[in-house]
């Protein structure tokens, strides 16, 4: 429906349902499928849960439960909430936005890779179950015994799963300096999945909200039809114990704790903005009060375990996070099952629907929060579908790099710096300080009972004024102490220059919170003391509480009985005449 003057309205979420769903699908993401194990198994196991449960009740639950009130409060995008709640931390939405569309412009890619590995299960024989292709060399060989994940043993062997994937589908170059030419294959894998994702959300969140209850279940089925598979491979029970077995040692290791903490932020999804556009389709009212990282864990190193015994080998030597899990180490381990094809499709299916979730709600954050900075211009009628197809062209065009042969090099330096932990964990740093102290956590709280009927638990509060922050801080400045340079396939050194590439990314959007900060502090009017106390107030046409009305209207009545007190006070007429 139109407003006065053609601007059409924001709308909300169909249902409640859809809220969740969307919320799910975005949470959910191939983060917990192919990081989350691979990440516990290396920090000790069963032991790892212990700080990253940590975590969640410090920073991911109470973030989570933050950037969706803020939404659905400011019904505001992932920078226009913060101009209206506190301006001084706009930049915290900007940054956000920016890594939002690194990561648009990295996820995609692997979709891309599903679906040209899901075309490929359909083959009567799977191409990375053979060493008869013409993409493999010498040193290929299929003797399980002889090959683990990255390919290399002592009889100097590589699988035929590592060729294809490396041979075949990134037809991999020597480095980045050597970019190579295009893969056309995987070029047009990727144009359908922008036509794909585009479609997805063209209408906003009408659309969006109906294509969530097939892309963010359909997954969940997938995901447990692998798991009762993995757990009657023989070989699970070998797996399972590995991907579990607590090292308590490994608690004192800072590492650990950086890593679960990384984990979390990317689990929840926090600090790039996306729940509080989600949150802000629902309607004032709605109730905004994950156990799916442990469950993908069991089905993953079930089959891992099968995997490793059929080489006879440790679970350790195929257990790989990332592509390398997802493309190498799977499509070799349904190779060596009965009716390897279902598993495959089975696998690349699941991948891609959890990656369309996360990528398409990327997308909607982004046209979002860019729509609601410019809503005279964009939220009119045919504007949203004309900027989204020109966004889906630019990331299209901007991206072409990562489908040529040296692509594989730009994929993991964009992941490792633009998209990494660290820079969220600097964002999550203000977003705290921002509510928990300009703002202030007791008025946040009293507007989520405003809109859900109950009062939080005094822990959230505790966690955005000390907790968080400090955690955040901590781990932040941990990160950057412990940091290791990026490489590649543990052998290839990145150029300096690629370096210098990675860090101005990850700057890019660090740097957005204080230079913005500077900026409005530097244009605002009236002495320096008056701009910061204007920019650390809220818009004044914001929504209301129960409380507040109340205050207003006790305020009122006051005042209306002070005037009439003051209407019955007889005229002192002496004075008047003395006066006169």
């Amino acid at each position: 429906m139109d407003r006065d003057g053609g601007e059409e309205e924001r709308g909300h979420w169909g249902s409640r349902t859809e809220f969740i769903l969307a919320v799910a699908g975005n949470v959910v993401g191939l983060g917990n499928v192919w990081r989350f194990p691979y990440l516990c198994y290396k920090n000790g196991g069963g032991t790892f849960l212990v700080p990253y449960l940590v975590f969640v009740v410090t920073c991911g639950v109470p973030l989570f439960l933050l950037e969706t009130a803020i939404g659905q409060y400011t019904q505001e995008g992932g920078i226009t909430c913060w101009k209206r709640l506190c301006p001084l931390a706009e930049g915290v939405g900007y940054a956000g936005q920016l890594i939002a569309l690194y990561s648009c412009m990295c996820y995609i890619v692997i979709l891309a890779w599903a679906l040209f590995y899901l075309v490929f299960s359909f083959s009567a024989q799977l191409p990375w179950a053979t060493c008869n292709n013409s993409w493999n060399t010498d040193h290929c060989n299929f003797h399980v015994k002889n090959w683990t994940l990255n390919g290399t043993e002592q009889m100097n062997s590589t699988s035929p799963a590592t060729e294809f994937w490396e041979r075949r589908v990134l037809a991999i170059s020597g480095g980045i300096e050597e970019l190579g030419k295009v893969n056309w294959e995987i070029l047009l894998c990727l144009i359908a999945m922008w036509i794909i994702c585009y479609f997805c959300i063209w209408k906003g969140v009408k659309s969006t909200g109906k294509v969530v209850y097939f892309t963010a279940t359909f997954p969940y089925v997938m995901l447990l039809i692998l798991l009762i598979r993995g757990l009657t491979l023989p070989g699970a029970l070998q797996g399972i114990i590995f991907y579990i077995y607590p090292e308590p040692q490994r608690l004192a290791d800072p590492q650990v704790w950086m890593e679960a903490g990384s984990q979390v932020f990317f689990s929840y999804s926090v600090a790039v903005g996306a729940l509080a556009v989600l949150g802000s389709y629902n309607k004032y009212n709605n109730n905004c009060y994950s156990c799916t990282s442990v469950v993908a864990g069991f089905a993953v190193f079930s089959v891992l375990g099968f995997m490793a015994l059929q080489q006879g080998v440790a679970v350790e030597k195929v257990a790989e996070s990332g592509p390398g899990l997802a493309f190498i180490a799977y499509p070799q381990a349904v190779a060596l099952m009965p009716f390897p094809q279902l598993w495959a499709v089975c696998f690349f299916i699941m991948i891609i629907l959890l990656g369309l979730d996360t990528q398409f709600v990327a997308m909607e954050v982004l046209i979002t929060s860019v729509m609601d900075v410019f809503p005279a211009v964009l939220r009119r009628k045919g504007r949203r579908e004309l900027f989204l197809l020109i966004f889906c062209i630019f990331c299209f065009f901007s991206q072409m790099v990562m489908v040529t042969e040296g692509g594989m090099f730009v994929f993991q330096l964009f992941d490792y710096y633009a998209c990494n932990g660290t820079c969220l964990l600097f964002l999550a740093e203000f977003q705290s300080l921002a509510v928990g102290w300009i703002y202030g956590a007791d008025r946040m709280c009293d507007i989520i009972e405003d809109m859900t009927g109950s009062y939080p638990n005094f822990i959230f509060k505790l966690c955005w004024k000390y907790l968080t922050p400090l955690v955040s801080l901590v781990s932040f400045v941990c990160s950057l102490v412990e940091y290791q340079p990026l490489t590649f396939n543990r052998w290839y050194v990145y150029p300096d220059w690629a370096y210098g590439l990675g860090w101005a990314m990850a700057l890019s959007s660090i740097l957005l919170v204080p230079l913005r900060a500077v900026i409005l502090l530097w244009t605002g009017t009236g002495p320096l003391k008056q701009r910061w106390v204007q920019l650390c107030t809220p818009a004044a046409d914001l929504p209301l509480t129960r409380k507040q009305r109340a205050e207003i209207q006790k305020a009122s009545a006051a005042e209306m009985k002070e005037l009439l007190i003051n209407r019955r006070k007889p005229i002192n007429t002496k004075n008047t005449t003395m006066n006169e």
